[in-house]
């Protein structure tokens, strides 16, 4: 069942319900306002002669003139003795004259049928010195309410269809109108399916606040995946052209040792060399990789509390035993607590102490300071600097300054992408500043928490 269908069929049942629940309400408020001026008429005249009564001390309650003027031709009024005898009445219709005599000791109204049609009932008990000595009993053809419900019936009758029809014909145009960005969506799904290409949405004006919020949230995934597929492409372009190279330089030395190396010590020393340094690069790139890809998953974490002065410190100590350079650590105080994965932070610092060990020669300087909820990390090096228009790129995959250089240090270019992501999965920033031939200061902000 489609959503244009069940939201018409859901309007119209409530609109039928409501519209019972009215008509049954304006029915029975009809009846009740006219049944209620018919018994004020019947209850005035039981009065009128409950006060001639008193007036001659209850006597002459069989005297004919007592009802003569109270006469109407759709009604009846009767005395009736307290043994169920009348003894005085006045009307024409044998019907209401019929109606069963039962004395009661207080005022009682009901509304019966007789002959299929509504009659009003008014009893009023009649008392002589606290001694009950009959009851007035009247009796009134309802025919002016009768013809009243009929009109009201069928008024009701075909405004309640003309609504009907008008929820079903105004429902089934408003859910075309809420629906149709939704079947242009799901269209625009399978065309996608299709054609394996990425479209969007178009946006009309009239369309509510929320189907504007729900197309512009498609058009915003579409552009995510547009984007995220393209980063795809370009890592796979990428990837390919840094695997390229190596397994280039092994295939040729490995030709090179079938043709002519064998019995050449110095060609197959040189040939061994070689494809021994590109395997190890190889190993290095697939390693890289494999982390990136690892850092999409949204559970690579796991948080915990350190101390990350204890991190940088053990780092400085592991570096400068095995690249004998001089690293020099300045923290605030012995201990700098934060709650974050402690491999990631270690593996992300050790990328940015690896390229200042690389790009100078110079000693290196680690600040580590806690500014209110945020642990601050600056790594400096006095090295050969990077150009301010190479900076906005330095943390895309292979994005390499200087291919010289890159040659010169071994590096894969994915570094500092692995490094740009552990930052962003724990939420925090890094700026870079630097000049050619004065250094550079990489300042990571961490949350404390």
């Amino acid at each position: 069942m489609t959503l244009r269908l069940r939201f018409t069929l859901f309007t119209v049942f409530w609109l039928i319900f409501i519209l019972i629940l009215y008509n049954v309400f304006v029915y029975y408020f009809v009846i009740k306002v006219t049944t209620r001026g018919e018994l004020q008429l019947l209850s005035s005249k039981a009065d009128l002669v409950m006060e001639t009564l008193r007036k001659n001390e209850m006597a002459g309650i069989d005297d004919t003139a007592l009802l003569k003027d109270m006469y109407n031709v759709n009604e009846m009024m009767r005395i009736v003795t307290p043994d169920s005898r009348v003894v005085n009445s006045v009307g024409v219709d044998k019907q209401l004259l019929a109606l069963p005599k039962e004395v009661r000791t207080v005022s009682h109204s009901d509304t019966i049928k007789v002959d299929g049609h509504r009659v009003l009932t008014w009893s009023v008990p009649i008392y002589d010195n606290h001694r009950l000595i009959g009851q007035i009993d009247s009796a009134r053809y309802l025919t002016a309410l009768d013809g009243y419900l009929q009109i009201l019936l069928g008024a009701l009758s075909v405004t309640s269809v003309g609504a009907i029809i008008f929820a079903i014909l105004g429902t089934y145009w408003f859910t075309s109108r809420l629906t149709g960005p939704i079947g242009q969506m799901v269209q625009t799904m399978r065309e996608i399916d299709r054609s394996g290409k990425l479209q969007r949405v178009k946006m009309g004006r009239e369309e509510s606040v929320e189907l504007q919020q729900l197309i512009r949230a498609f058009n915003q995934m579409i552009e995510r995946l547009d984007r995220t597929i393209e980063r795809q492409k370009q890592f796979v372009a990428d990837a390919s052209h840094e695997l390229k190279t190596p397994l280039t330089v092994i295939g040729s030395y490995a030709d090179m040792l079938k043709r002519w190396g064998r019995d050449d010590v110095t060609v197959r020393d040189e040939a061994i060399e070689a494809i021994a340094r590109e395997t190890e690069r190889l190993k290095k790139l697939t390693l890289s990789m494999l982390t990136l890809a690892e850092a999409e998953q949204d559970d690579w974490l796991s948080k915990s509390r350190f101390d990350i002065v204890s991190i940088v410190n053990d780092l400085s100590g592991v570096l400068r035993a095995t690249f004998l350079r001089h690293i020099r650590v300045h923290a605030g105080s012995s201990t700098v607590q934060m709650v974050g994965d402690k491999d990631k932070i270690r593996q992300m610092i050790l990328i940015f102490l690896d390229n200042a060990i690389k790009y100078s020669k110079e000693p290196i300087d680690v600040r580590i300071r806690s500014e209110k909820n945020t642990v601050r990390i600056e790594v400096t090096d006095y090295g050969i600097g990077i150009s301010e228009n190479e900076i906005p790129y330095l943390f895309e995959r292979f994005y390499r300054v200087d291919e010289a250089r890159h040659r010169a240090t071994g590096g894969s270019g994915l570094g500092l992408s692995i490094a740009k992501r552990i930052i962003d999965l724990h939420g925090g920033t890094v700026e870079v500043f630097s000049k050619p031939g004065s250094g550079t200061t990489i300042a990571i902000a961490l949350p404390y928490k």
